[in-house]
């Protein structure tokens, strides 16, 4: 109780404070600048990593473009009369307006806001123009949004009218033709040569004439308006859109004329859809995932496609766009965590060291204020005052820095820095203060002795033994657990405590390698000298019993080794991503230039083949039938794997041709299968599902086009003999051989394209037929430009570089702290005849080894590292790979690391020398006395 009572605070010198303050400024200086860097440094990449997954969501939505909509379907109502008839319904436009508001109501507030205002678009089918010349064909279509439809201007004639003006009409099914006004823009009249009035000579898919009407020729008043995208027809004609060699033109409803065009056709053949565009820039990623789970509710609410009411049916693929970004994201989050771990635990060491070479210029002071009676308690609330202003003052700085720098700040990740500036120097300083003044003798008893250096090891053993358990379990759970974040409701994106362990696998790693280093640097330090006192040159005995005095020093080595390490996995992360991107553009397109051709054009994609293959610079074409979810049965399992129908030898030739990986399985498809009618086939699956050996069937209506060959036929056997390889990036494939396959029974429509040579993209530019053309140049530039991989890239040449720094930084400080005790001892050496330049080289001899250590064994301990940790770093997220990329060791920058701080190194003892010049020998050999 008498000790609670006498406690008092500590009693703080100012003129002391302020004193050590001026004498150390130079240290104190550094270390504010250190803690000021890796402060804006850990400041800035959290909030640039936000801004970067806003506009990788972003991106994503952007890419996906119209798959990323929001479509509603419905059903009209039906249009029976009493007496057996169809009934012209004149309020079809107010209840395509309905639907709309219905529509948007449904999406709710979150997802109303995302979206662009409501579209609505009426489409009726695809008629044949008749005019005995070139394949044309025709379609009316309706637009409407919130005001109406897009703004055009009539030229000729009016806009189109009703074609009855009694409100209530009945017509029999079978009655005589019904007239219904359209309007035709500009190109399209001019290329029909048709004007206001007459008729667009028009037959349905089974030979009947419609009665289609010309009421005005319209020019759009803006021509970029997103309504017109959604009918493209409307505005010009559309080469290719319904096969090779057609043309579309399309014809403009309007609200009075919408009725007319439902009773022109059959009933069920005039669709309404209303569509909802997202708005990119509205997009966030602390939105992505409500927005998300309210489109998924949506669809599981939507009506079935074969309910003949008026119920709503959705349709949209936004919600697995916005997942697949959330993943990305998560897996870009986690990747920059790993760095900036690393760049902090290197900052900590750093500032360890600097606290060291700070105390040691300290202590005879401390000694002195102890001795003359300060308490520790006193000392230590001195030095913390000072430590904290100087921590926080630069922290404070480096975030205002960060703030300027980026769209926002976070100072979670500066607080181990904070601390370790703020804590470090004063507790080491108290511990020297503590020791002048320790009247605690060395024992004389040898078995005393020997228990206090027994004690002091186990202690050493204890804490290496509990980095080594912490680093096993961080790399068991990185490797079990990974390091994406478990995906829930509440999820924010942030990264939760249970990725502290996987994300500190590789600090921990480095730490694990550079302790075992630190063991065994002073077995071979007694090794050498041991071999230089058998030698007859005393400068290598000097040199080796300096080492071997210093290379017990822990936090020099640890500082060297982790940064080395540490910096040298930066670079092989940067590099393997780089190279990641180039192999997943191959692997995306499958060539130098693809060619997707339309469902209405395959019918001419072997002539449009060979007009490639003819063009300047075109090395290699290839043709294949490429089916997604295709239907192949195992005996109890339906599988939708991607089919890919293909001349075998010549995908072959095309694989050993590019950077793609090389398949020599596929000549196995030539051969005859295992059994009779078998046909052979190469099999990739994500969950094992395909193996060789597996036997599958193939049904003929999963063919050509998707359409039923012979309901009577049997499926196709097939039989895996082999493992195929990835196409497009797909995870589950089978590919067959054509000829095999058409032999089987089953011929092959190729609607793929891929082309190789310098001369692909422009041979590929202009085919004339509705096809996507995918160039491999446009991918990997548009991957490399992506948000998150290109802040990835620059993060992981930012932390190598600023890694480095702080290895030469700890290569300075360890050089400084021990620089006074190795020049005294030289200096001596110099009274026995040793000479400046011999004197140089002994020193020399106690700088190197730790650094020698750090230059070749830490980009070896890096690469380790990369072998270990970039598998679950999941970097296939950002690259486009269908597996993870294998780690690319960049020997160049790897040995630029090490040429770095060999060169630092090797101007250490020069600058020393020049420095520590004007010593006198008088007053080394005094000190001490």
């Amino acid at each position: 109780m008498n000790r609670w009572l006498t406690r008092r605070w500590p009693a703080l010198h100012w003129p002391s404070i302020r004193g050590r303050g001026r004498t150390d400024a130079g240290p104190l200086l550094l270390t504010a600048a250190v803690i000021a860097a890796v402060a804006l440094l850990a400041g800035a990449v959290p909030a640039l990593l936000r801004a970067a997954a806003d506009n990788a969501v972003q991106d994503t939505v952007r890419r996906a473009g119209a798959d990323s909509n929001v479509l509603v379907h419905a059903n009209w109502e039906r249009d029976d009369g009493p007496t057996g008839g169809r009934v012209r319904m004149p309020h079809l436009a107010e209840d395509l307006d309905d639907l709309r508001a219905q529509a948007t109501y449904a999406l709710g507030p979150d997802l109303d806001a995302a979206l662009l205002p409501p579209v609505a678009i009426v489409n009726g089918p695809i008629l044949s123009i008749t005019d005995g010349r070139v394949p044309r064909t025709f379609q009316f279509t309706y637009l409407a949004g919130d005001l109406g439809g897009p703004d055009v201007t009539w030229t000729a004639g009016s806009p189109p009218g009703p074609a009855v003006s009694d409100e209530y009409v009945e017509i029999p099914y079978d009655g005589p033709l019904w007239p219904v006004q359209v309007g035709l823009s500009e190109p399209e009249a001019a290329a029909l040569n048709l004007g206001p009035g007459d008729r667009i000579p028009v037959k349905d898919g089974q030979g009947r004439d419609k009665d289609v009407r010309i009421s005005g020729i319209y020019r759009p008043a803006d021509s970029a308006d997103p309504a017109w995208r959604l009918a493209p027809a409307l505005l010009r004609p559309v080469p290719g859109a319904d096969g090779v060699g057609t043309t579309r033109f399309a014809g403009l409803l309007s609200r009075e004329s919408l009725p007319d065009a439902r009773l022109a056709i059959d009933e069920d053949q005039l669709r309404r859809t209303v569509h909802f565009a997202p708005v990119p820039d509205a997009l966030t990623w602390d939105a992505t995932a409500a927005l998300a789970r309210q489109v998924v509710k949506l669809k599981a609410t939507s009506g079935s496609s074969s309910d003949r009411g008026q119920s709503l049916k959705w349709e949209s693929q936004l919600d697995t766009a916005l997942r697949v970004a959330r993943t990305r994201n998560s897996a870009a989050s986690a990747q920059a965590a790993v760095l900036l771990a690393g760049v902090l635990t290197a900052t900590v060491l750093v500032l360890l060291l600097a606290a060291e070479l700070l105390v040691s210029r300290r202590t005879p002071v401390l000694s002195a204020a102890r001795q003359r009676g300060a308490a520790l308690p006193d000392l230590g609330a001195e030095l913390i005052i000072e430590s904290t202003v100087v921590s926080l003052s630069a922290a404070a700085v480096g975030l205002a820095l960060a703030r300027a720098a980026a769209p926002g700040v976070s100072w979670t990740w500066a607080v181990p820095v904070v601390l370790a500036g703020a804590v470090a120097a004063p507790t080491l300083g108290t511990l020297a203060a503590a020791r002048a003044s320790r009247d605690r003798r060395q024992p004389a008893n040898p078995a005393a002795r020997r228990w206090i250096r027994a004690t002091g090891q186990l202690r050493r053993a204890a804490v290496e033994a509990a980095v080594l358990i912490a680093a096993v379990a961080a790399f068991v759970t990185l490797h079990q657990r990974g390091l994406l974040p478990v995906v829930s409701d509440g999820d924010t994106g942030e990264l939760t405590g249970d990725l502290i362990l996987p994300i500190s696998a590789l600090t921990m790693g480095a730490l694990v390698g550079a302790l075992v280093l630190l063991r065994l640097l002073p077995l071979g330090a007694r090794f050498a000298l041991r071999q230089a006192l058998r030698s007859r040159r005393p400068l290598a005995v000097f040199s080796a019993a300096q080492a071997a005095t210093t290379a017990g020093r822990a936090l020099p080595l640890l500082v060297l080794v982790s940064t080395t390490a540490l910096a040298s996995f930066a670079l092989i992360l940067g590099t393997t991503v780089t190279r990641g991107l180039a192999d997943g553009a191959w692997s995306a397109v499958g060539a130098d230039a693809r060619l997707d051709v339309s469902a209405d054009a395959e019918a001419g994609t072997p002539a449009l083949a060979e007009r490639i293959a003819a063009a300047p610079g075109v090395e290699q074409v290839v043709v294949a039938q490429v089916t997604d979810s295709a239907r192949v049965f195992t005996e109890s399992t339906l599988l939708t794997p991607r089919l890919v129908i293909v001349d075998a030898a010549a995908f072959q030739r095309l694989l050993a041709t590019t950077a793609l990986p090389d398949a020599p399985a596929l000549a196995r498809l030539t051969a005859p299968g295992p059994g009779p009618g078998d046909v052979p086939a190469l099999v990739r699956s994500s969950d094992g599902d395909l193996r060789t050996g597996t036997r599958l069937q193939l049904p003929r209506d999963g063919g050509p086009n998707g359409t039923a060959t012979d309901d009577q036929a049997p499926a196709i056997r097939l039989t895996a003999v082999g493992t195929a390889p990835s196409v497009g990036g797909a995870t589950d494939v089978v590919i067959v051989d054509a000829s095999a396959l058409a032999d089987a029974g089953l011929p092959a429509v190729p609607n793929t394209v891929w082309v190789t040579g310098p001369g692909a993209a422009r041979a590929v530019s202009n085919t004339g037929i509705a096809a996507d053309v995918v160039l491999r140049a446009d991918v990997l530039r548009a991957q490399r430009v992506a948000p998150l991989t290109a802040g990835l890239l620059r993060l992981a040449w930012t932390a190598a570089a600023v890694l480095l720094a702080l290895g030469l930084l700890g290569l300075t400080l360890a050089a400084a702290a021990g620089a006074s005790a190795r020049w005294h001892t030289l200096t001596r050496l110099r009274t026995l005849g040793l000479r400046p330049r011999d004197a140089r080289w002994v020193a020399a001899g106690e700088v190197l080894p730790p650094v020698v250590v750090a230059a070749v064994c830490g980009p070896l301990l890096g690469a380790l590292l990369a072998r270990l940790t970039l598998g679950p770093l999941d970097l296939r997220l950002l690259t486009g790979q269908a597996a993870d990329p294998t780690a690319v060791l960049p020997w160049w920058l790897l040995g630029l690391v090490s040429v770095a701080l060999l060169a630092a190194a090797a101007t250490v003892v020069p600058v020393e020398s020049a420095l520590r010049r004007r010593d006198r020998l008088s007053e080394v050999l005094r000190a001490g006395e």
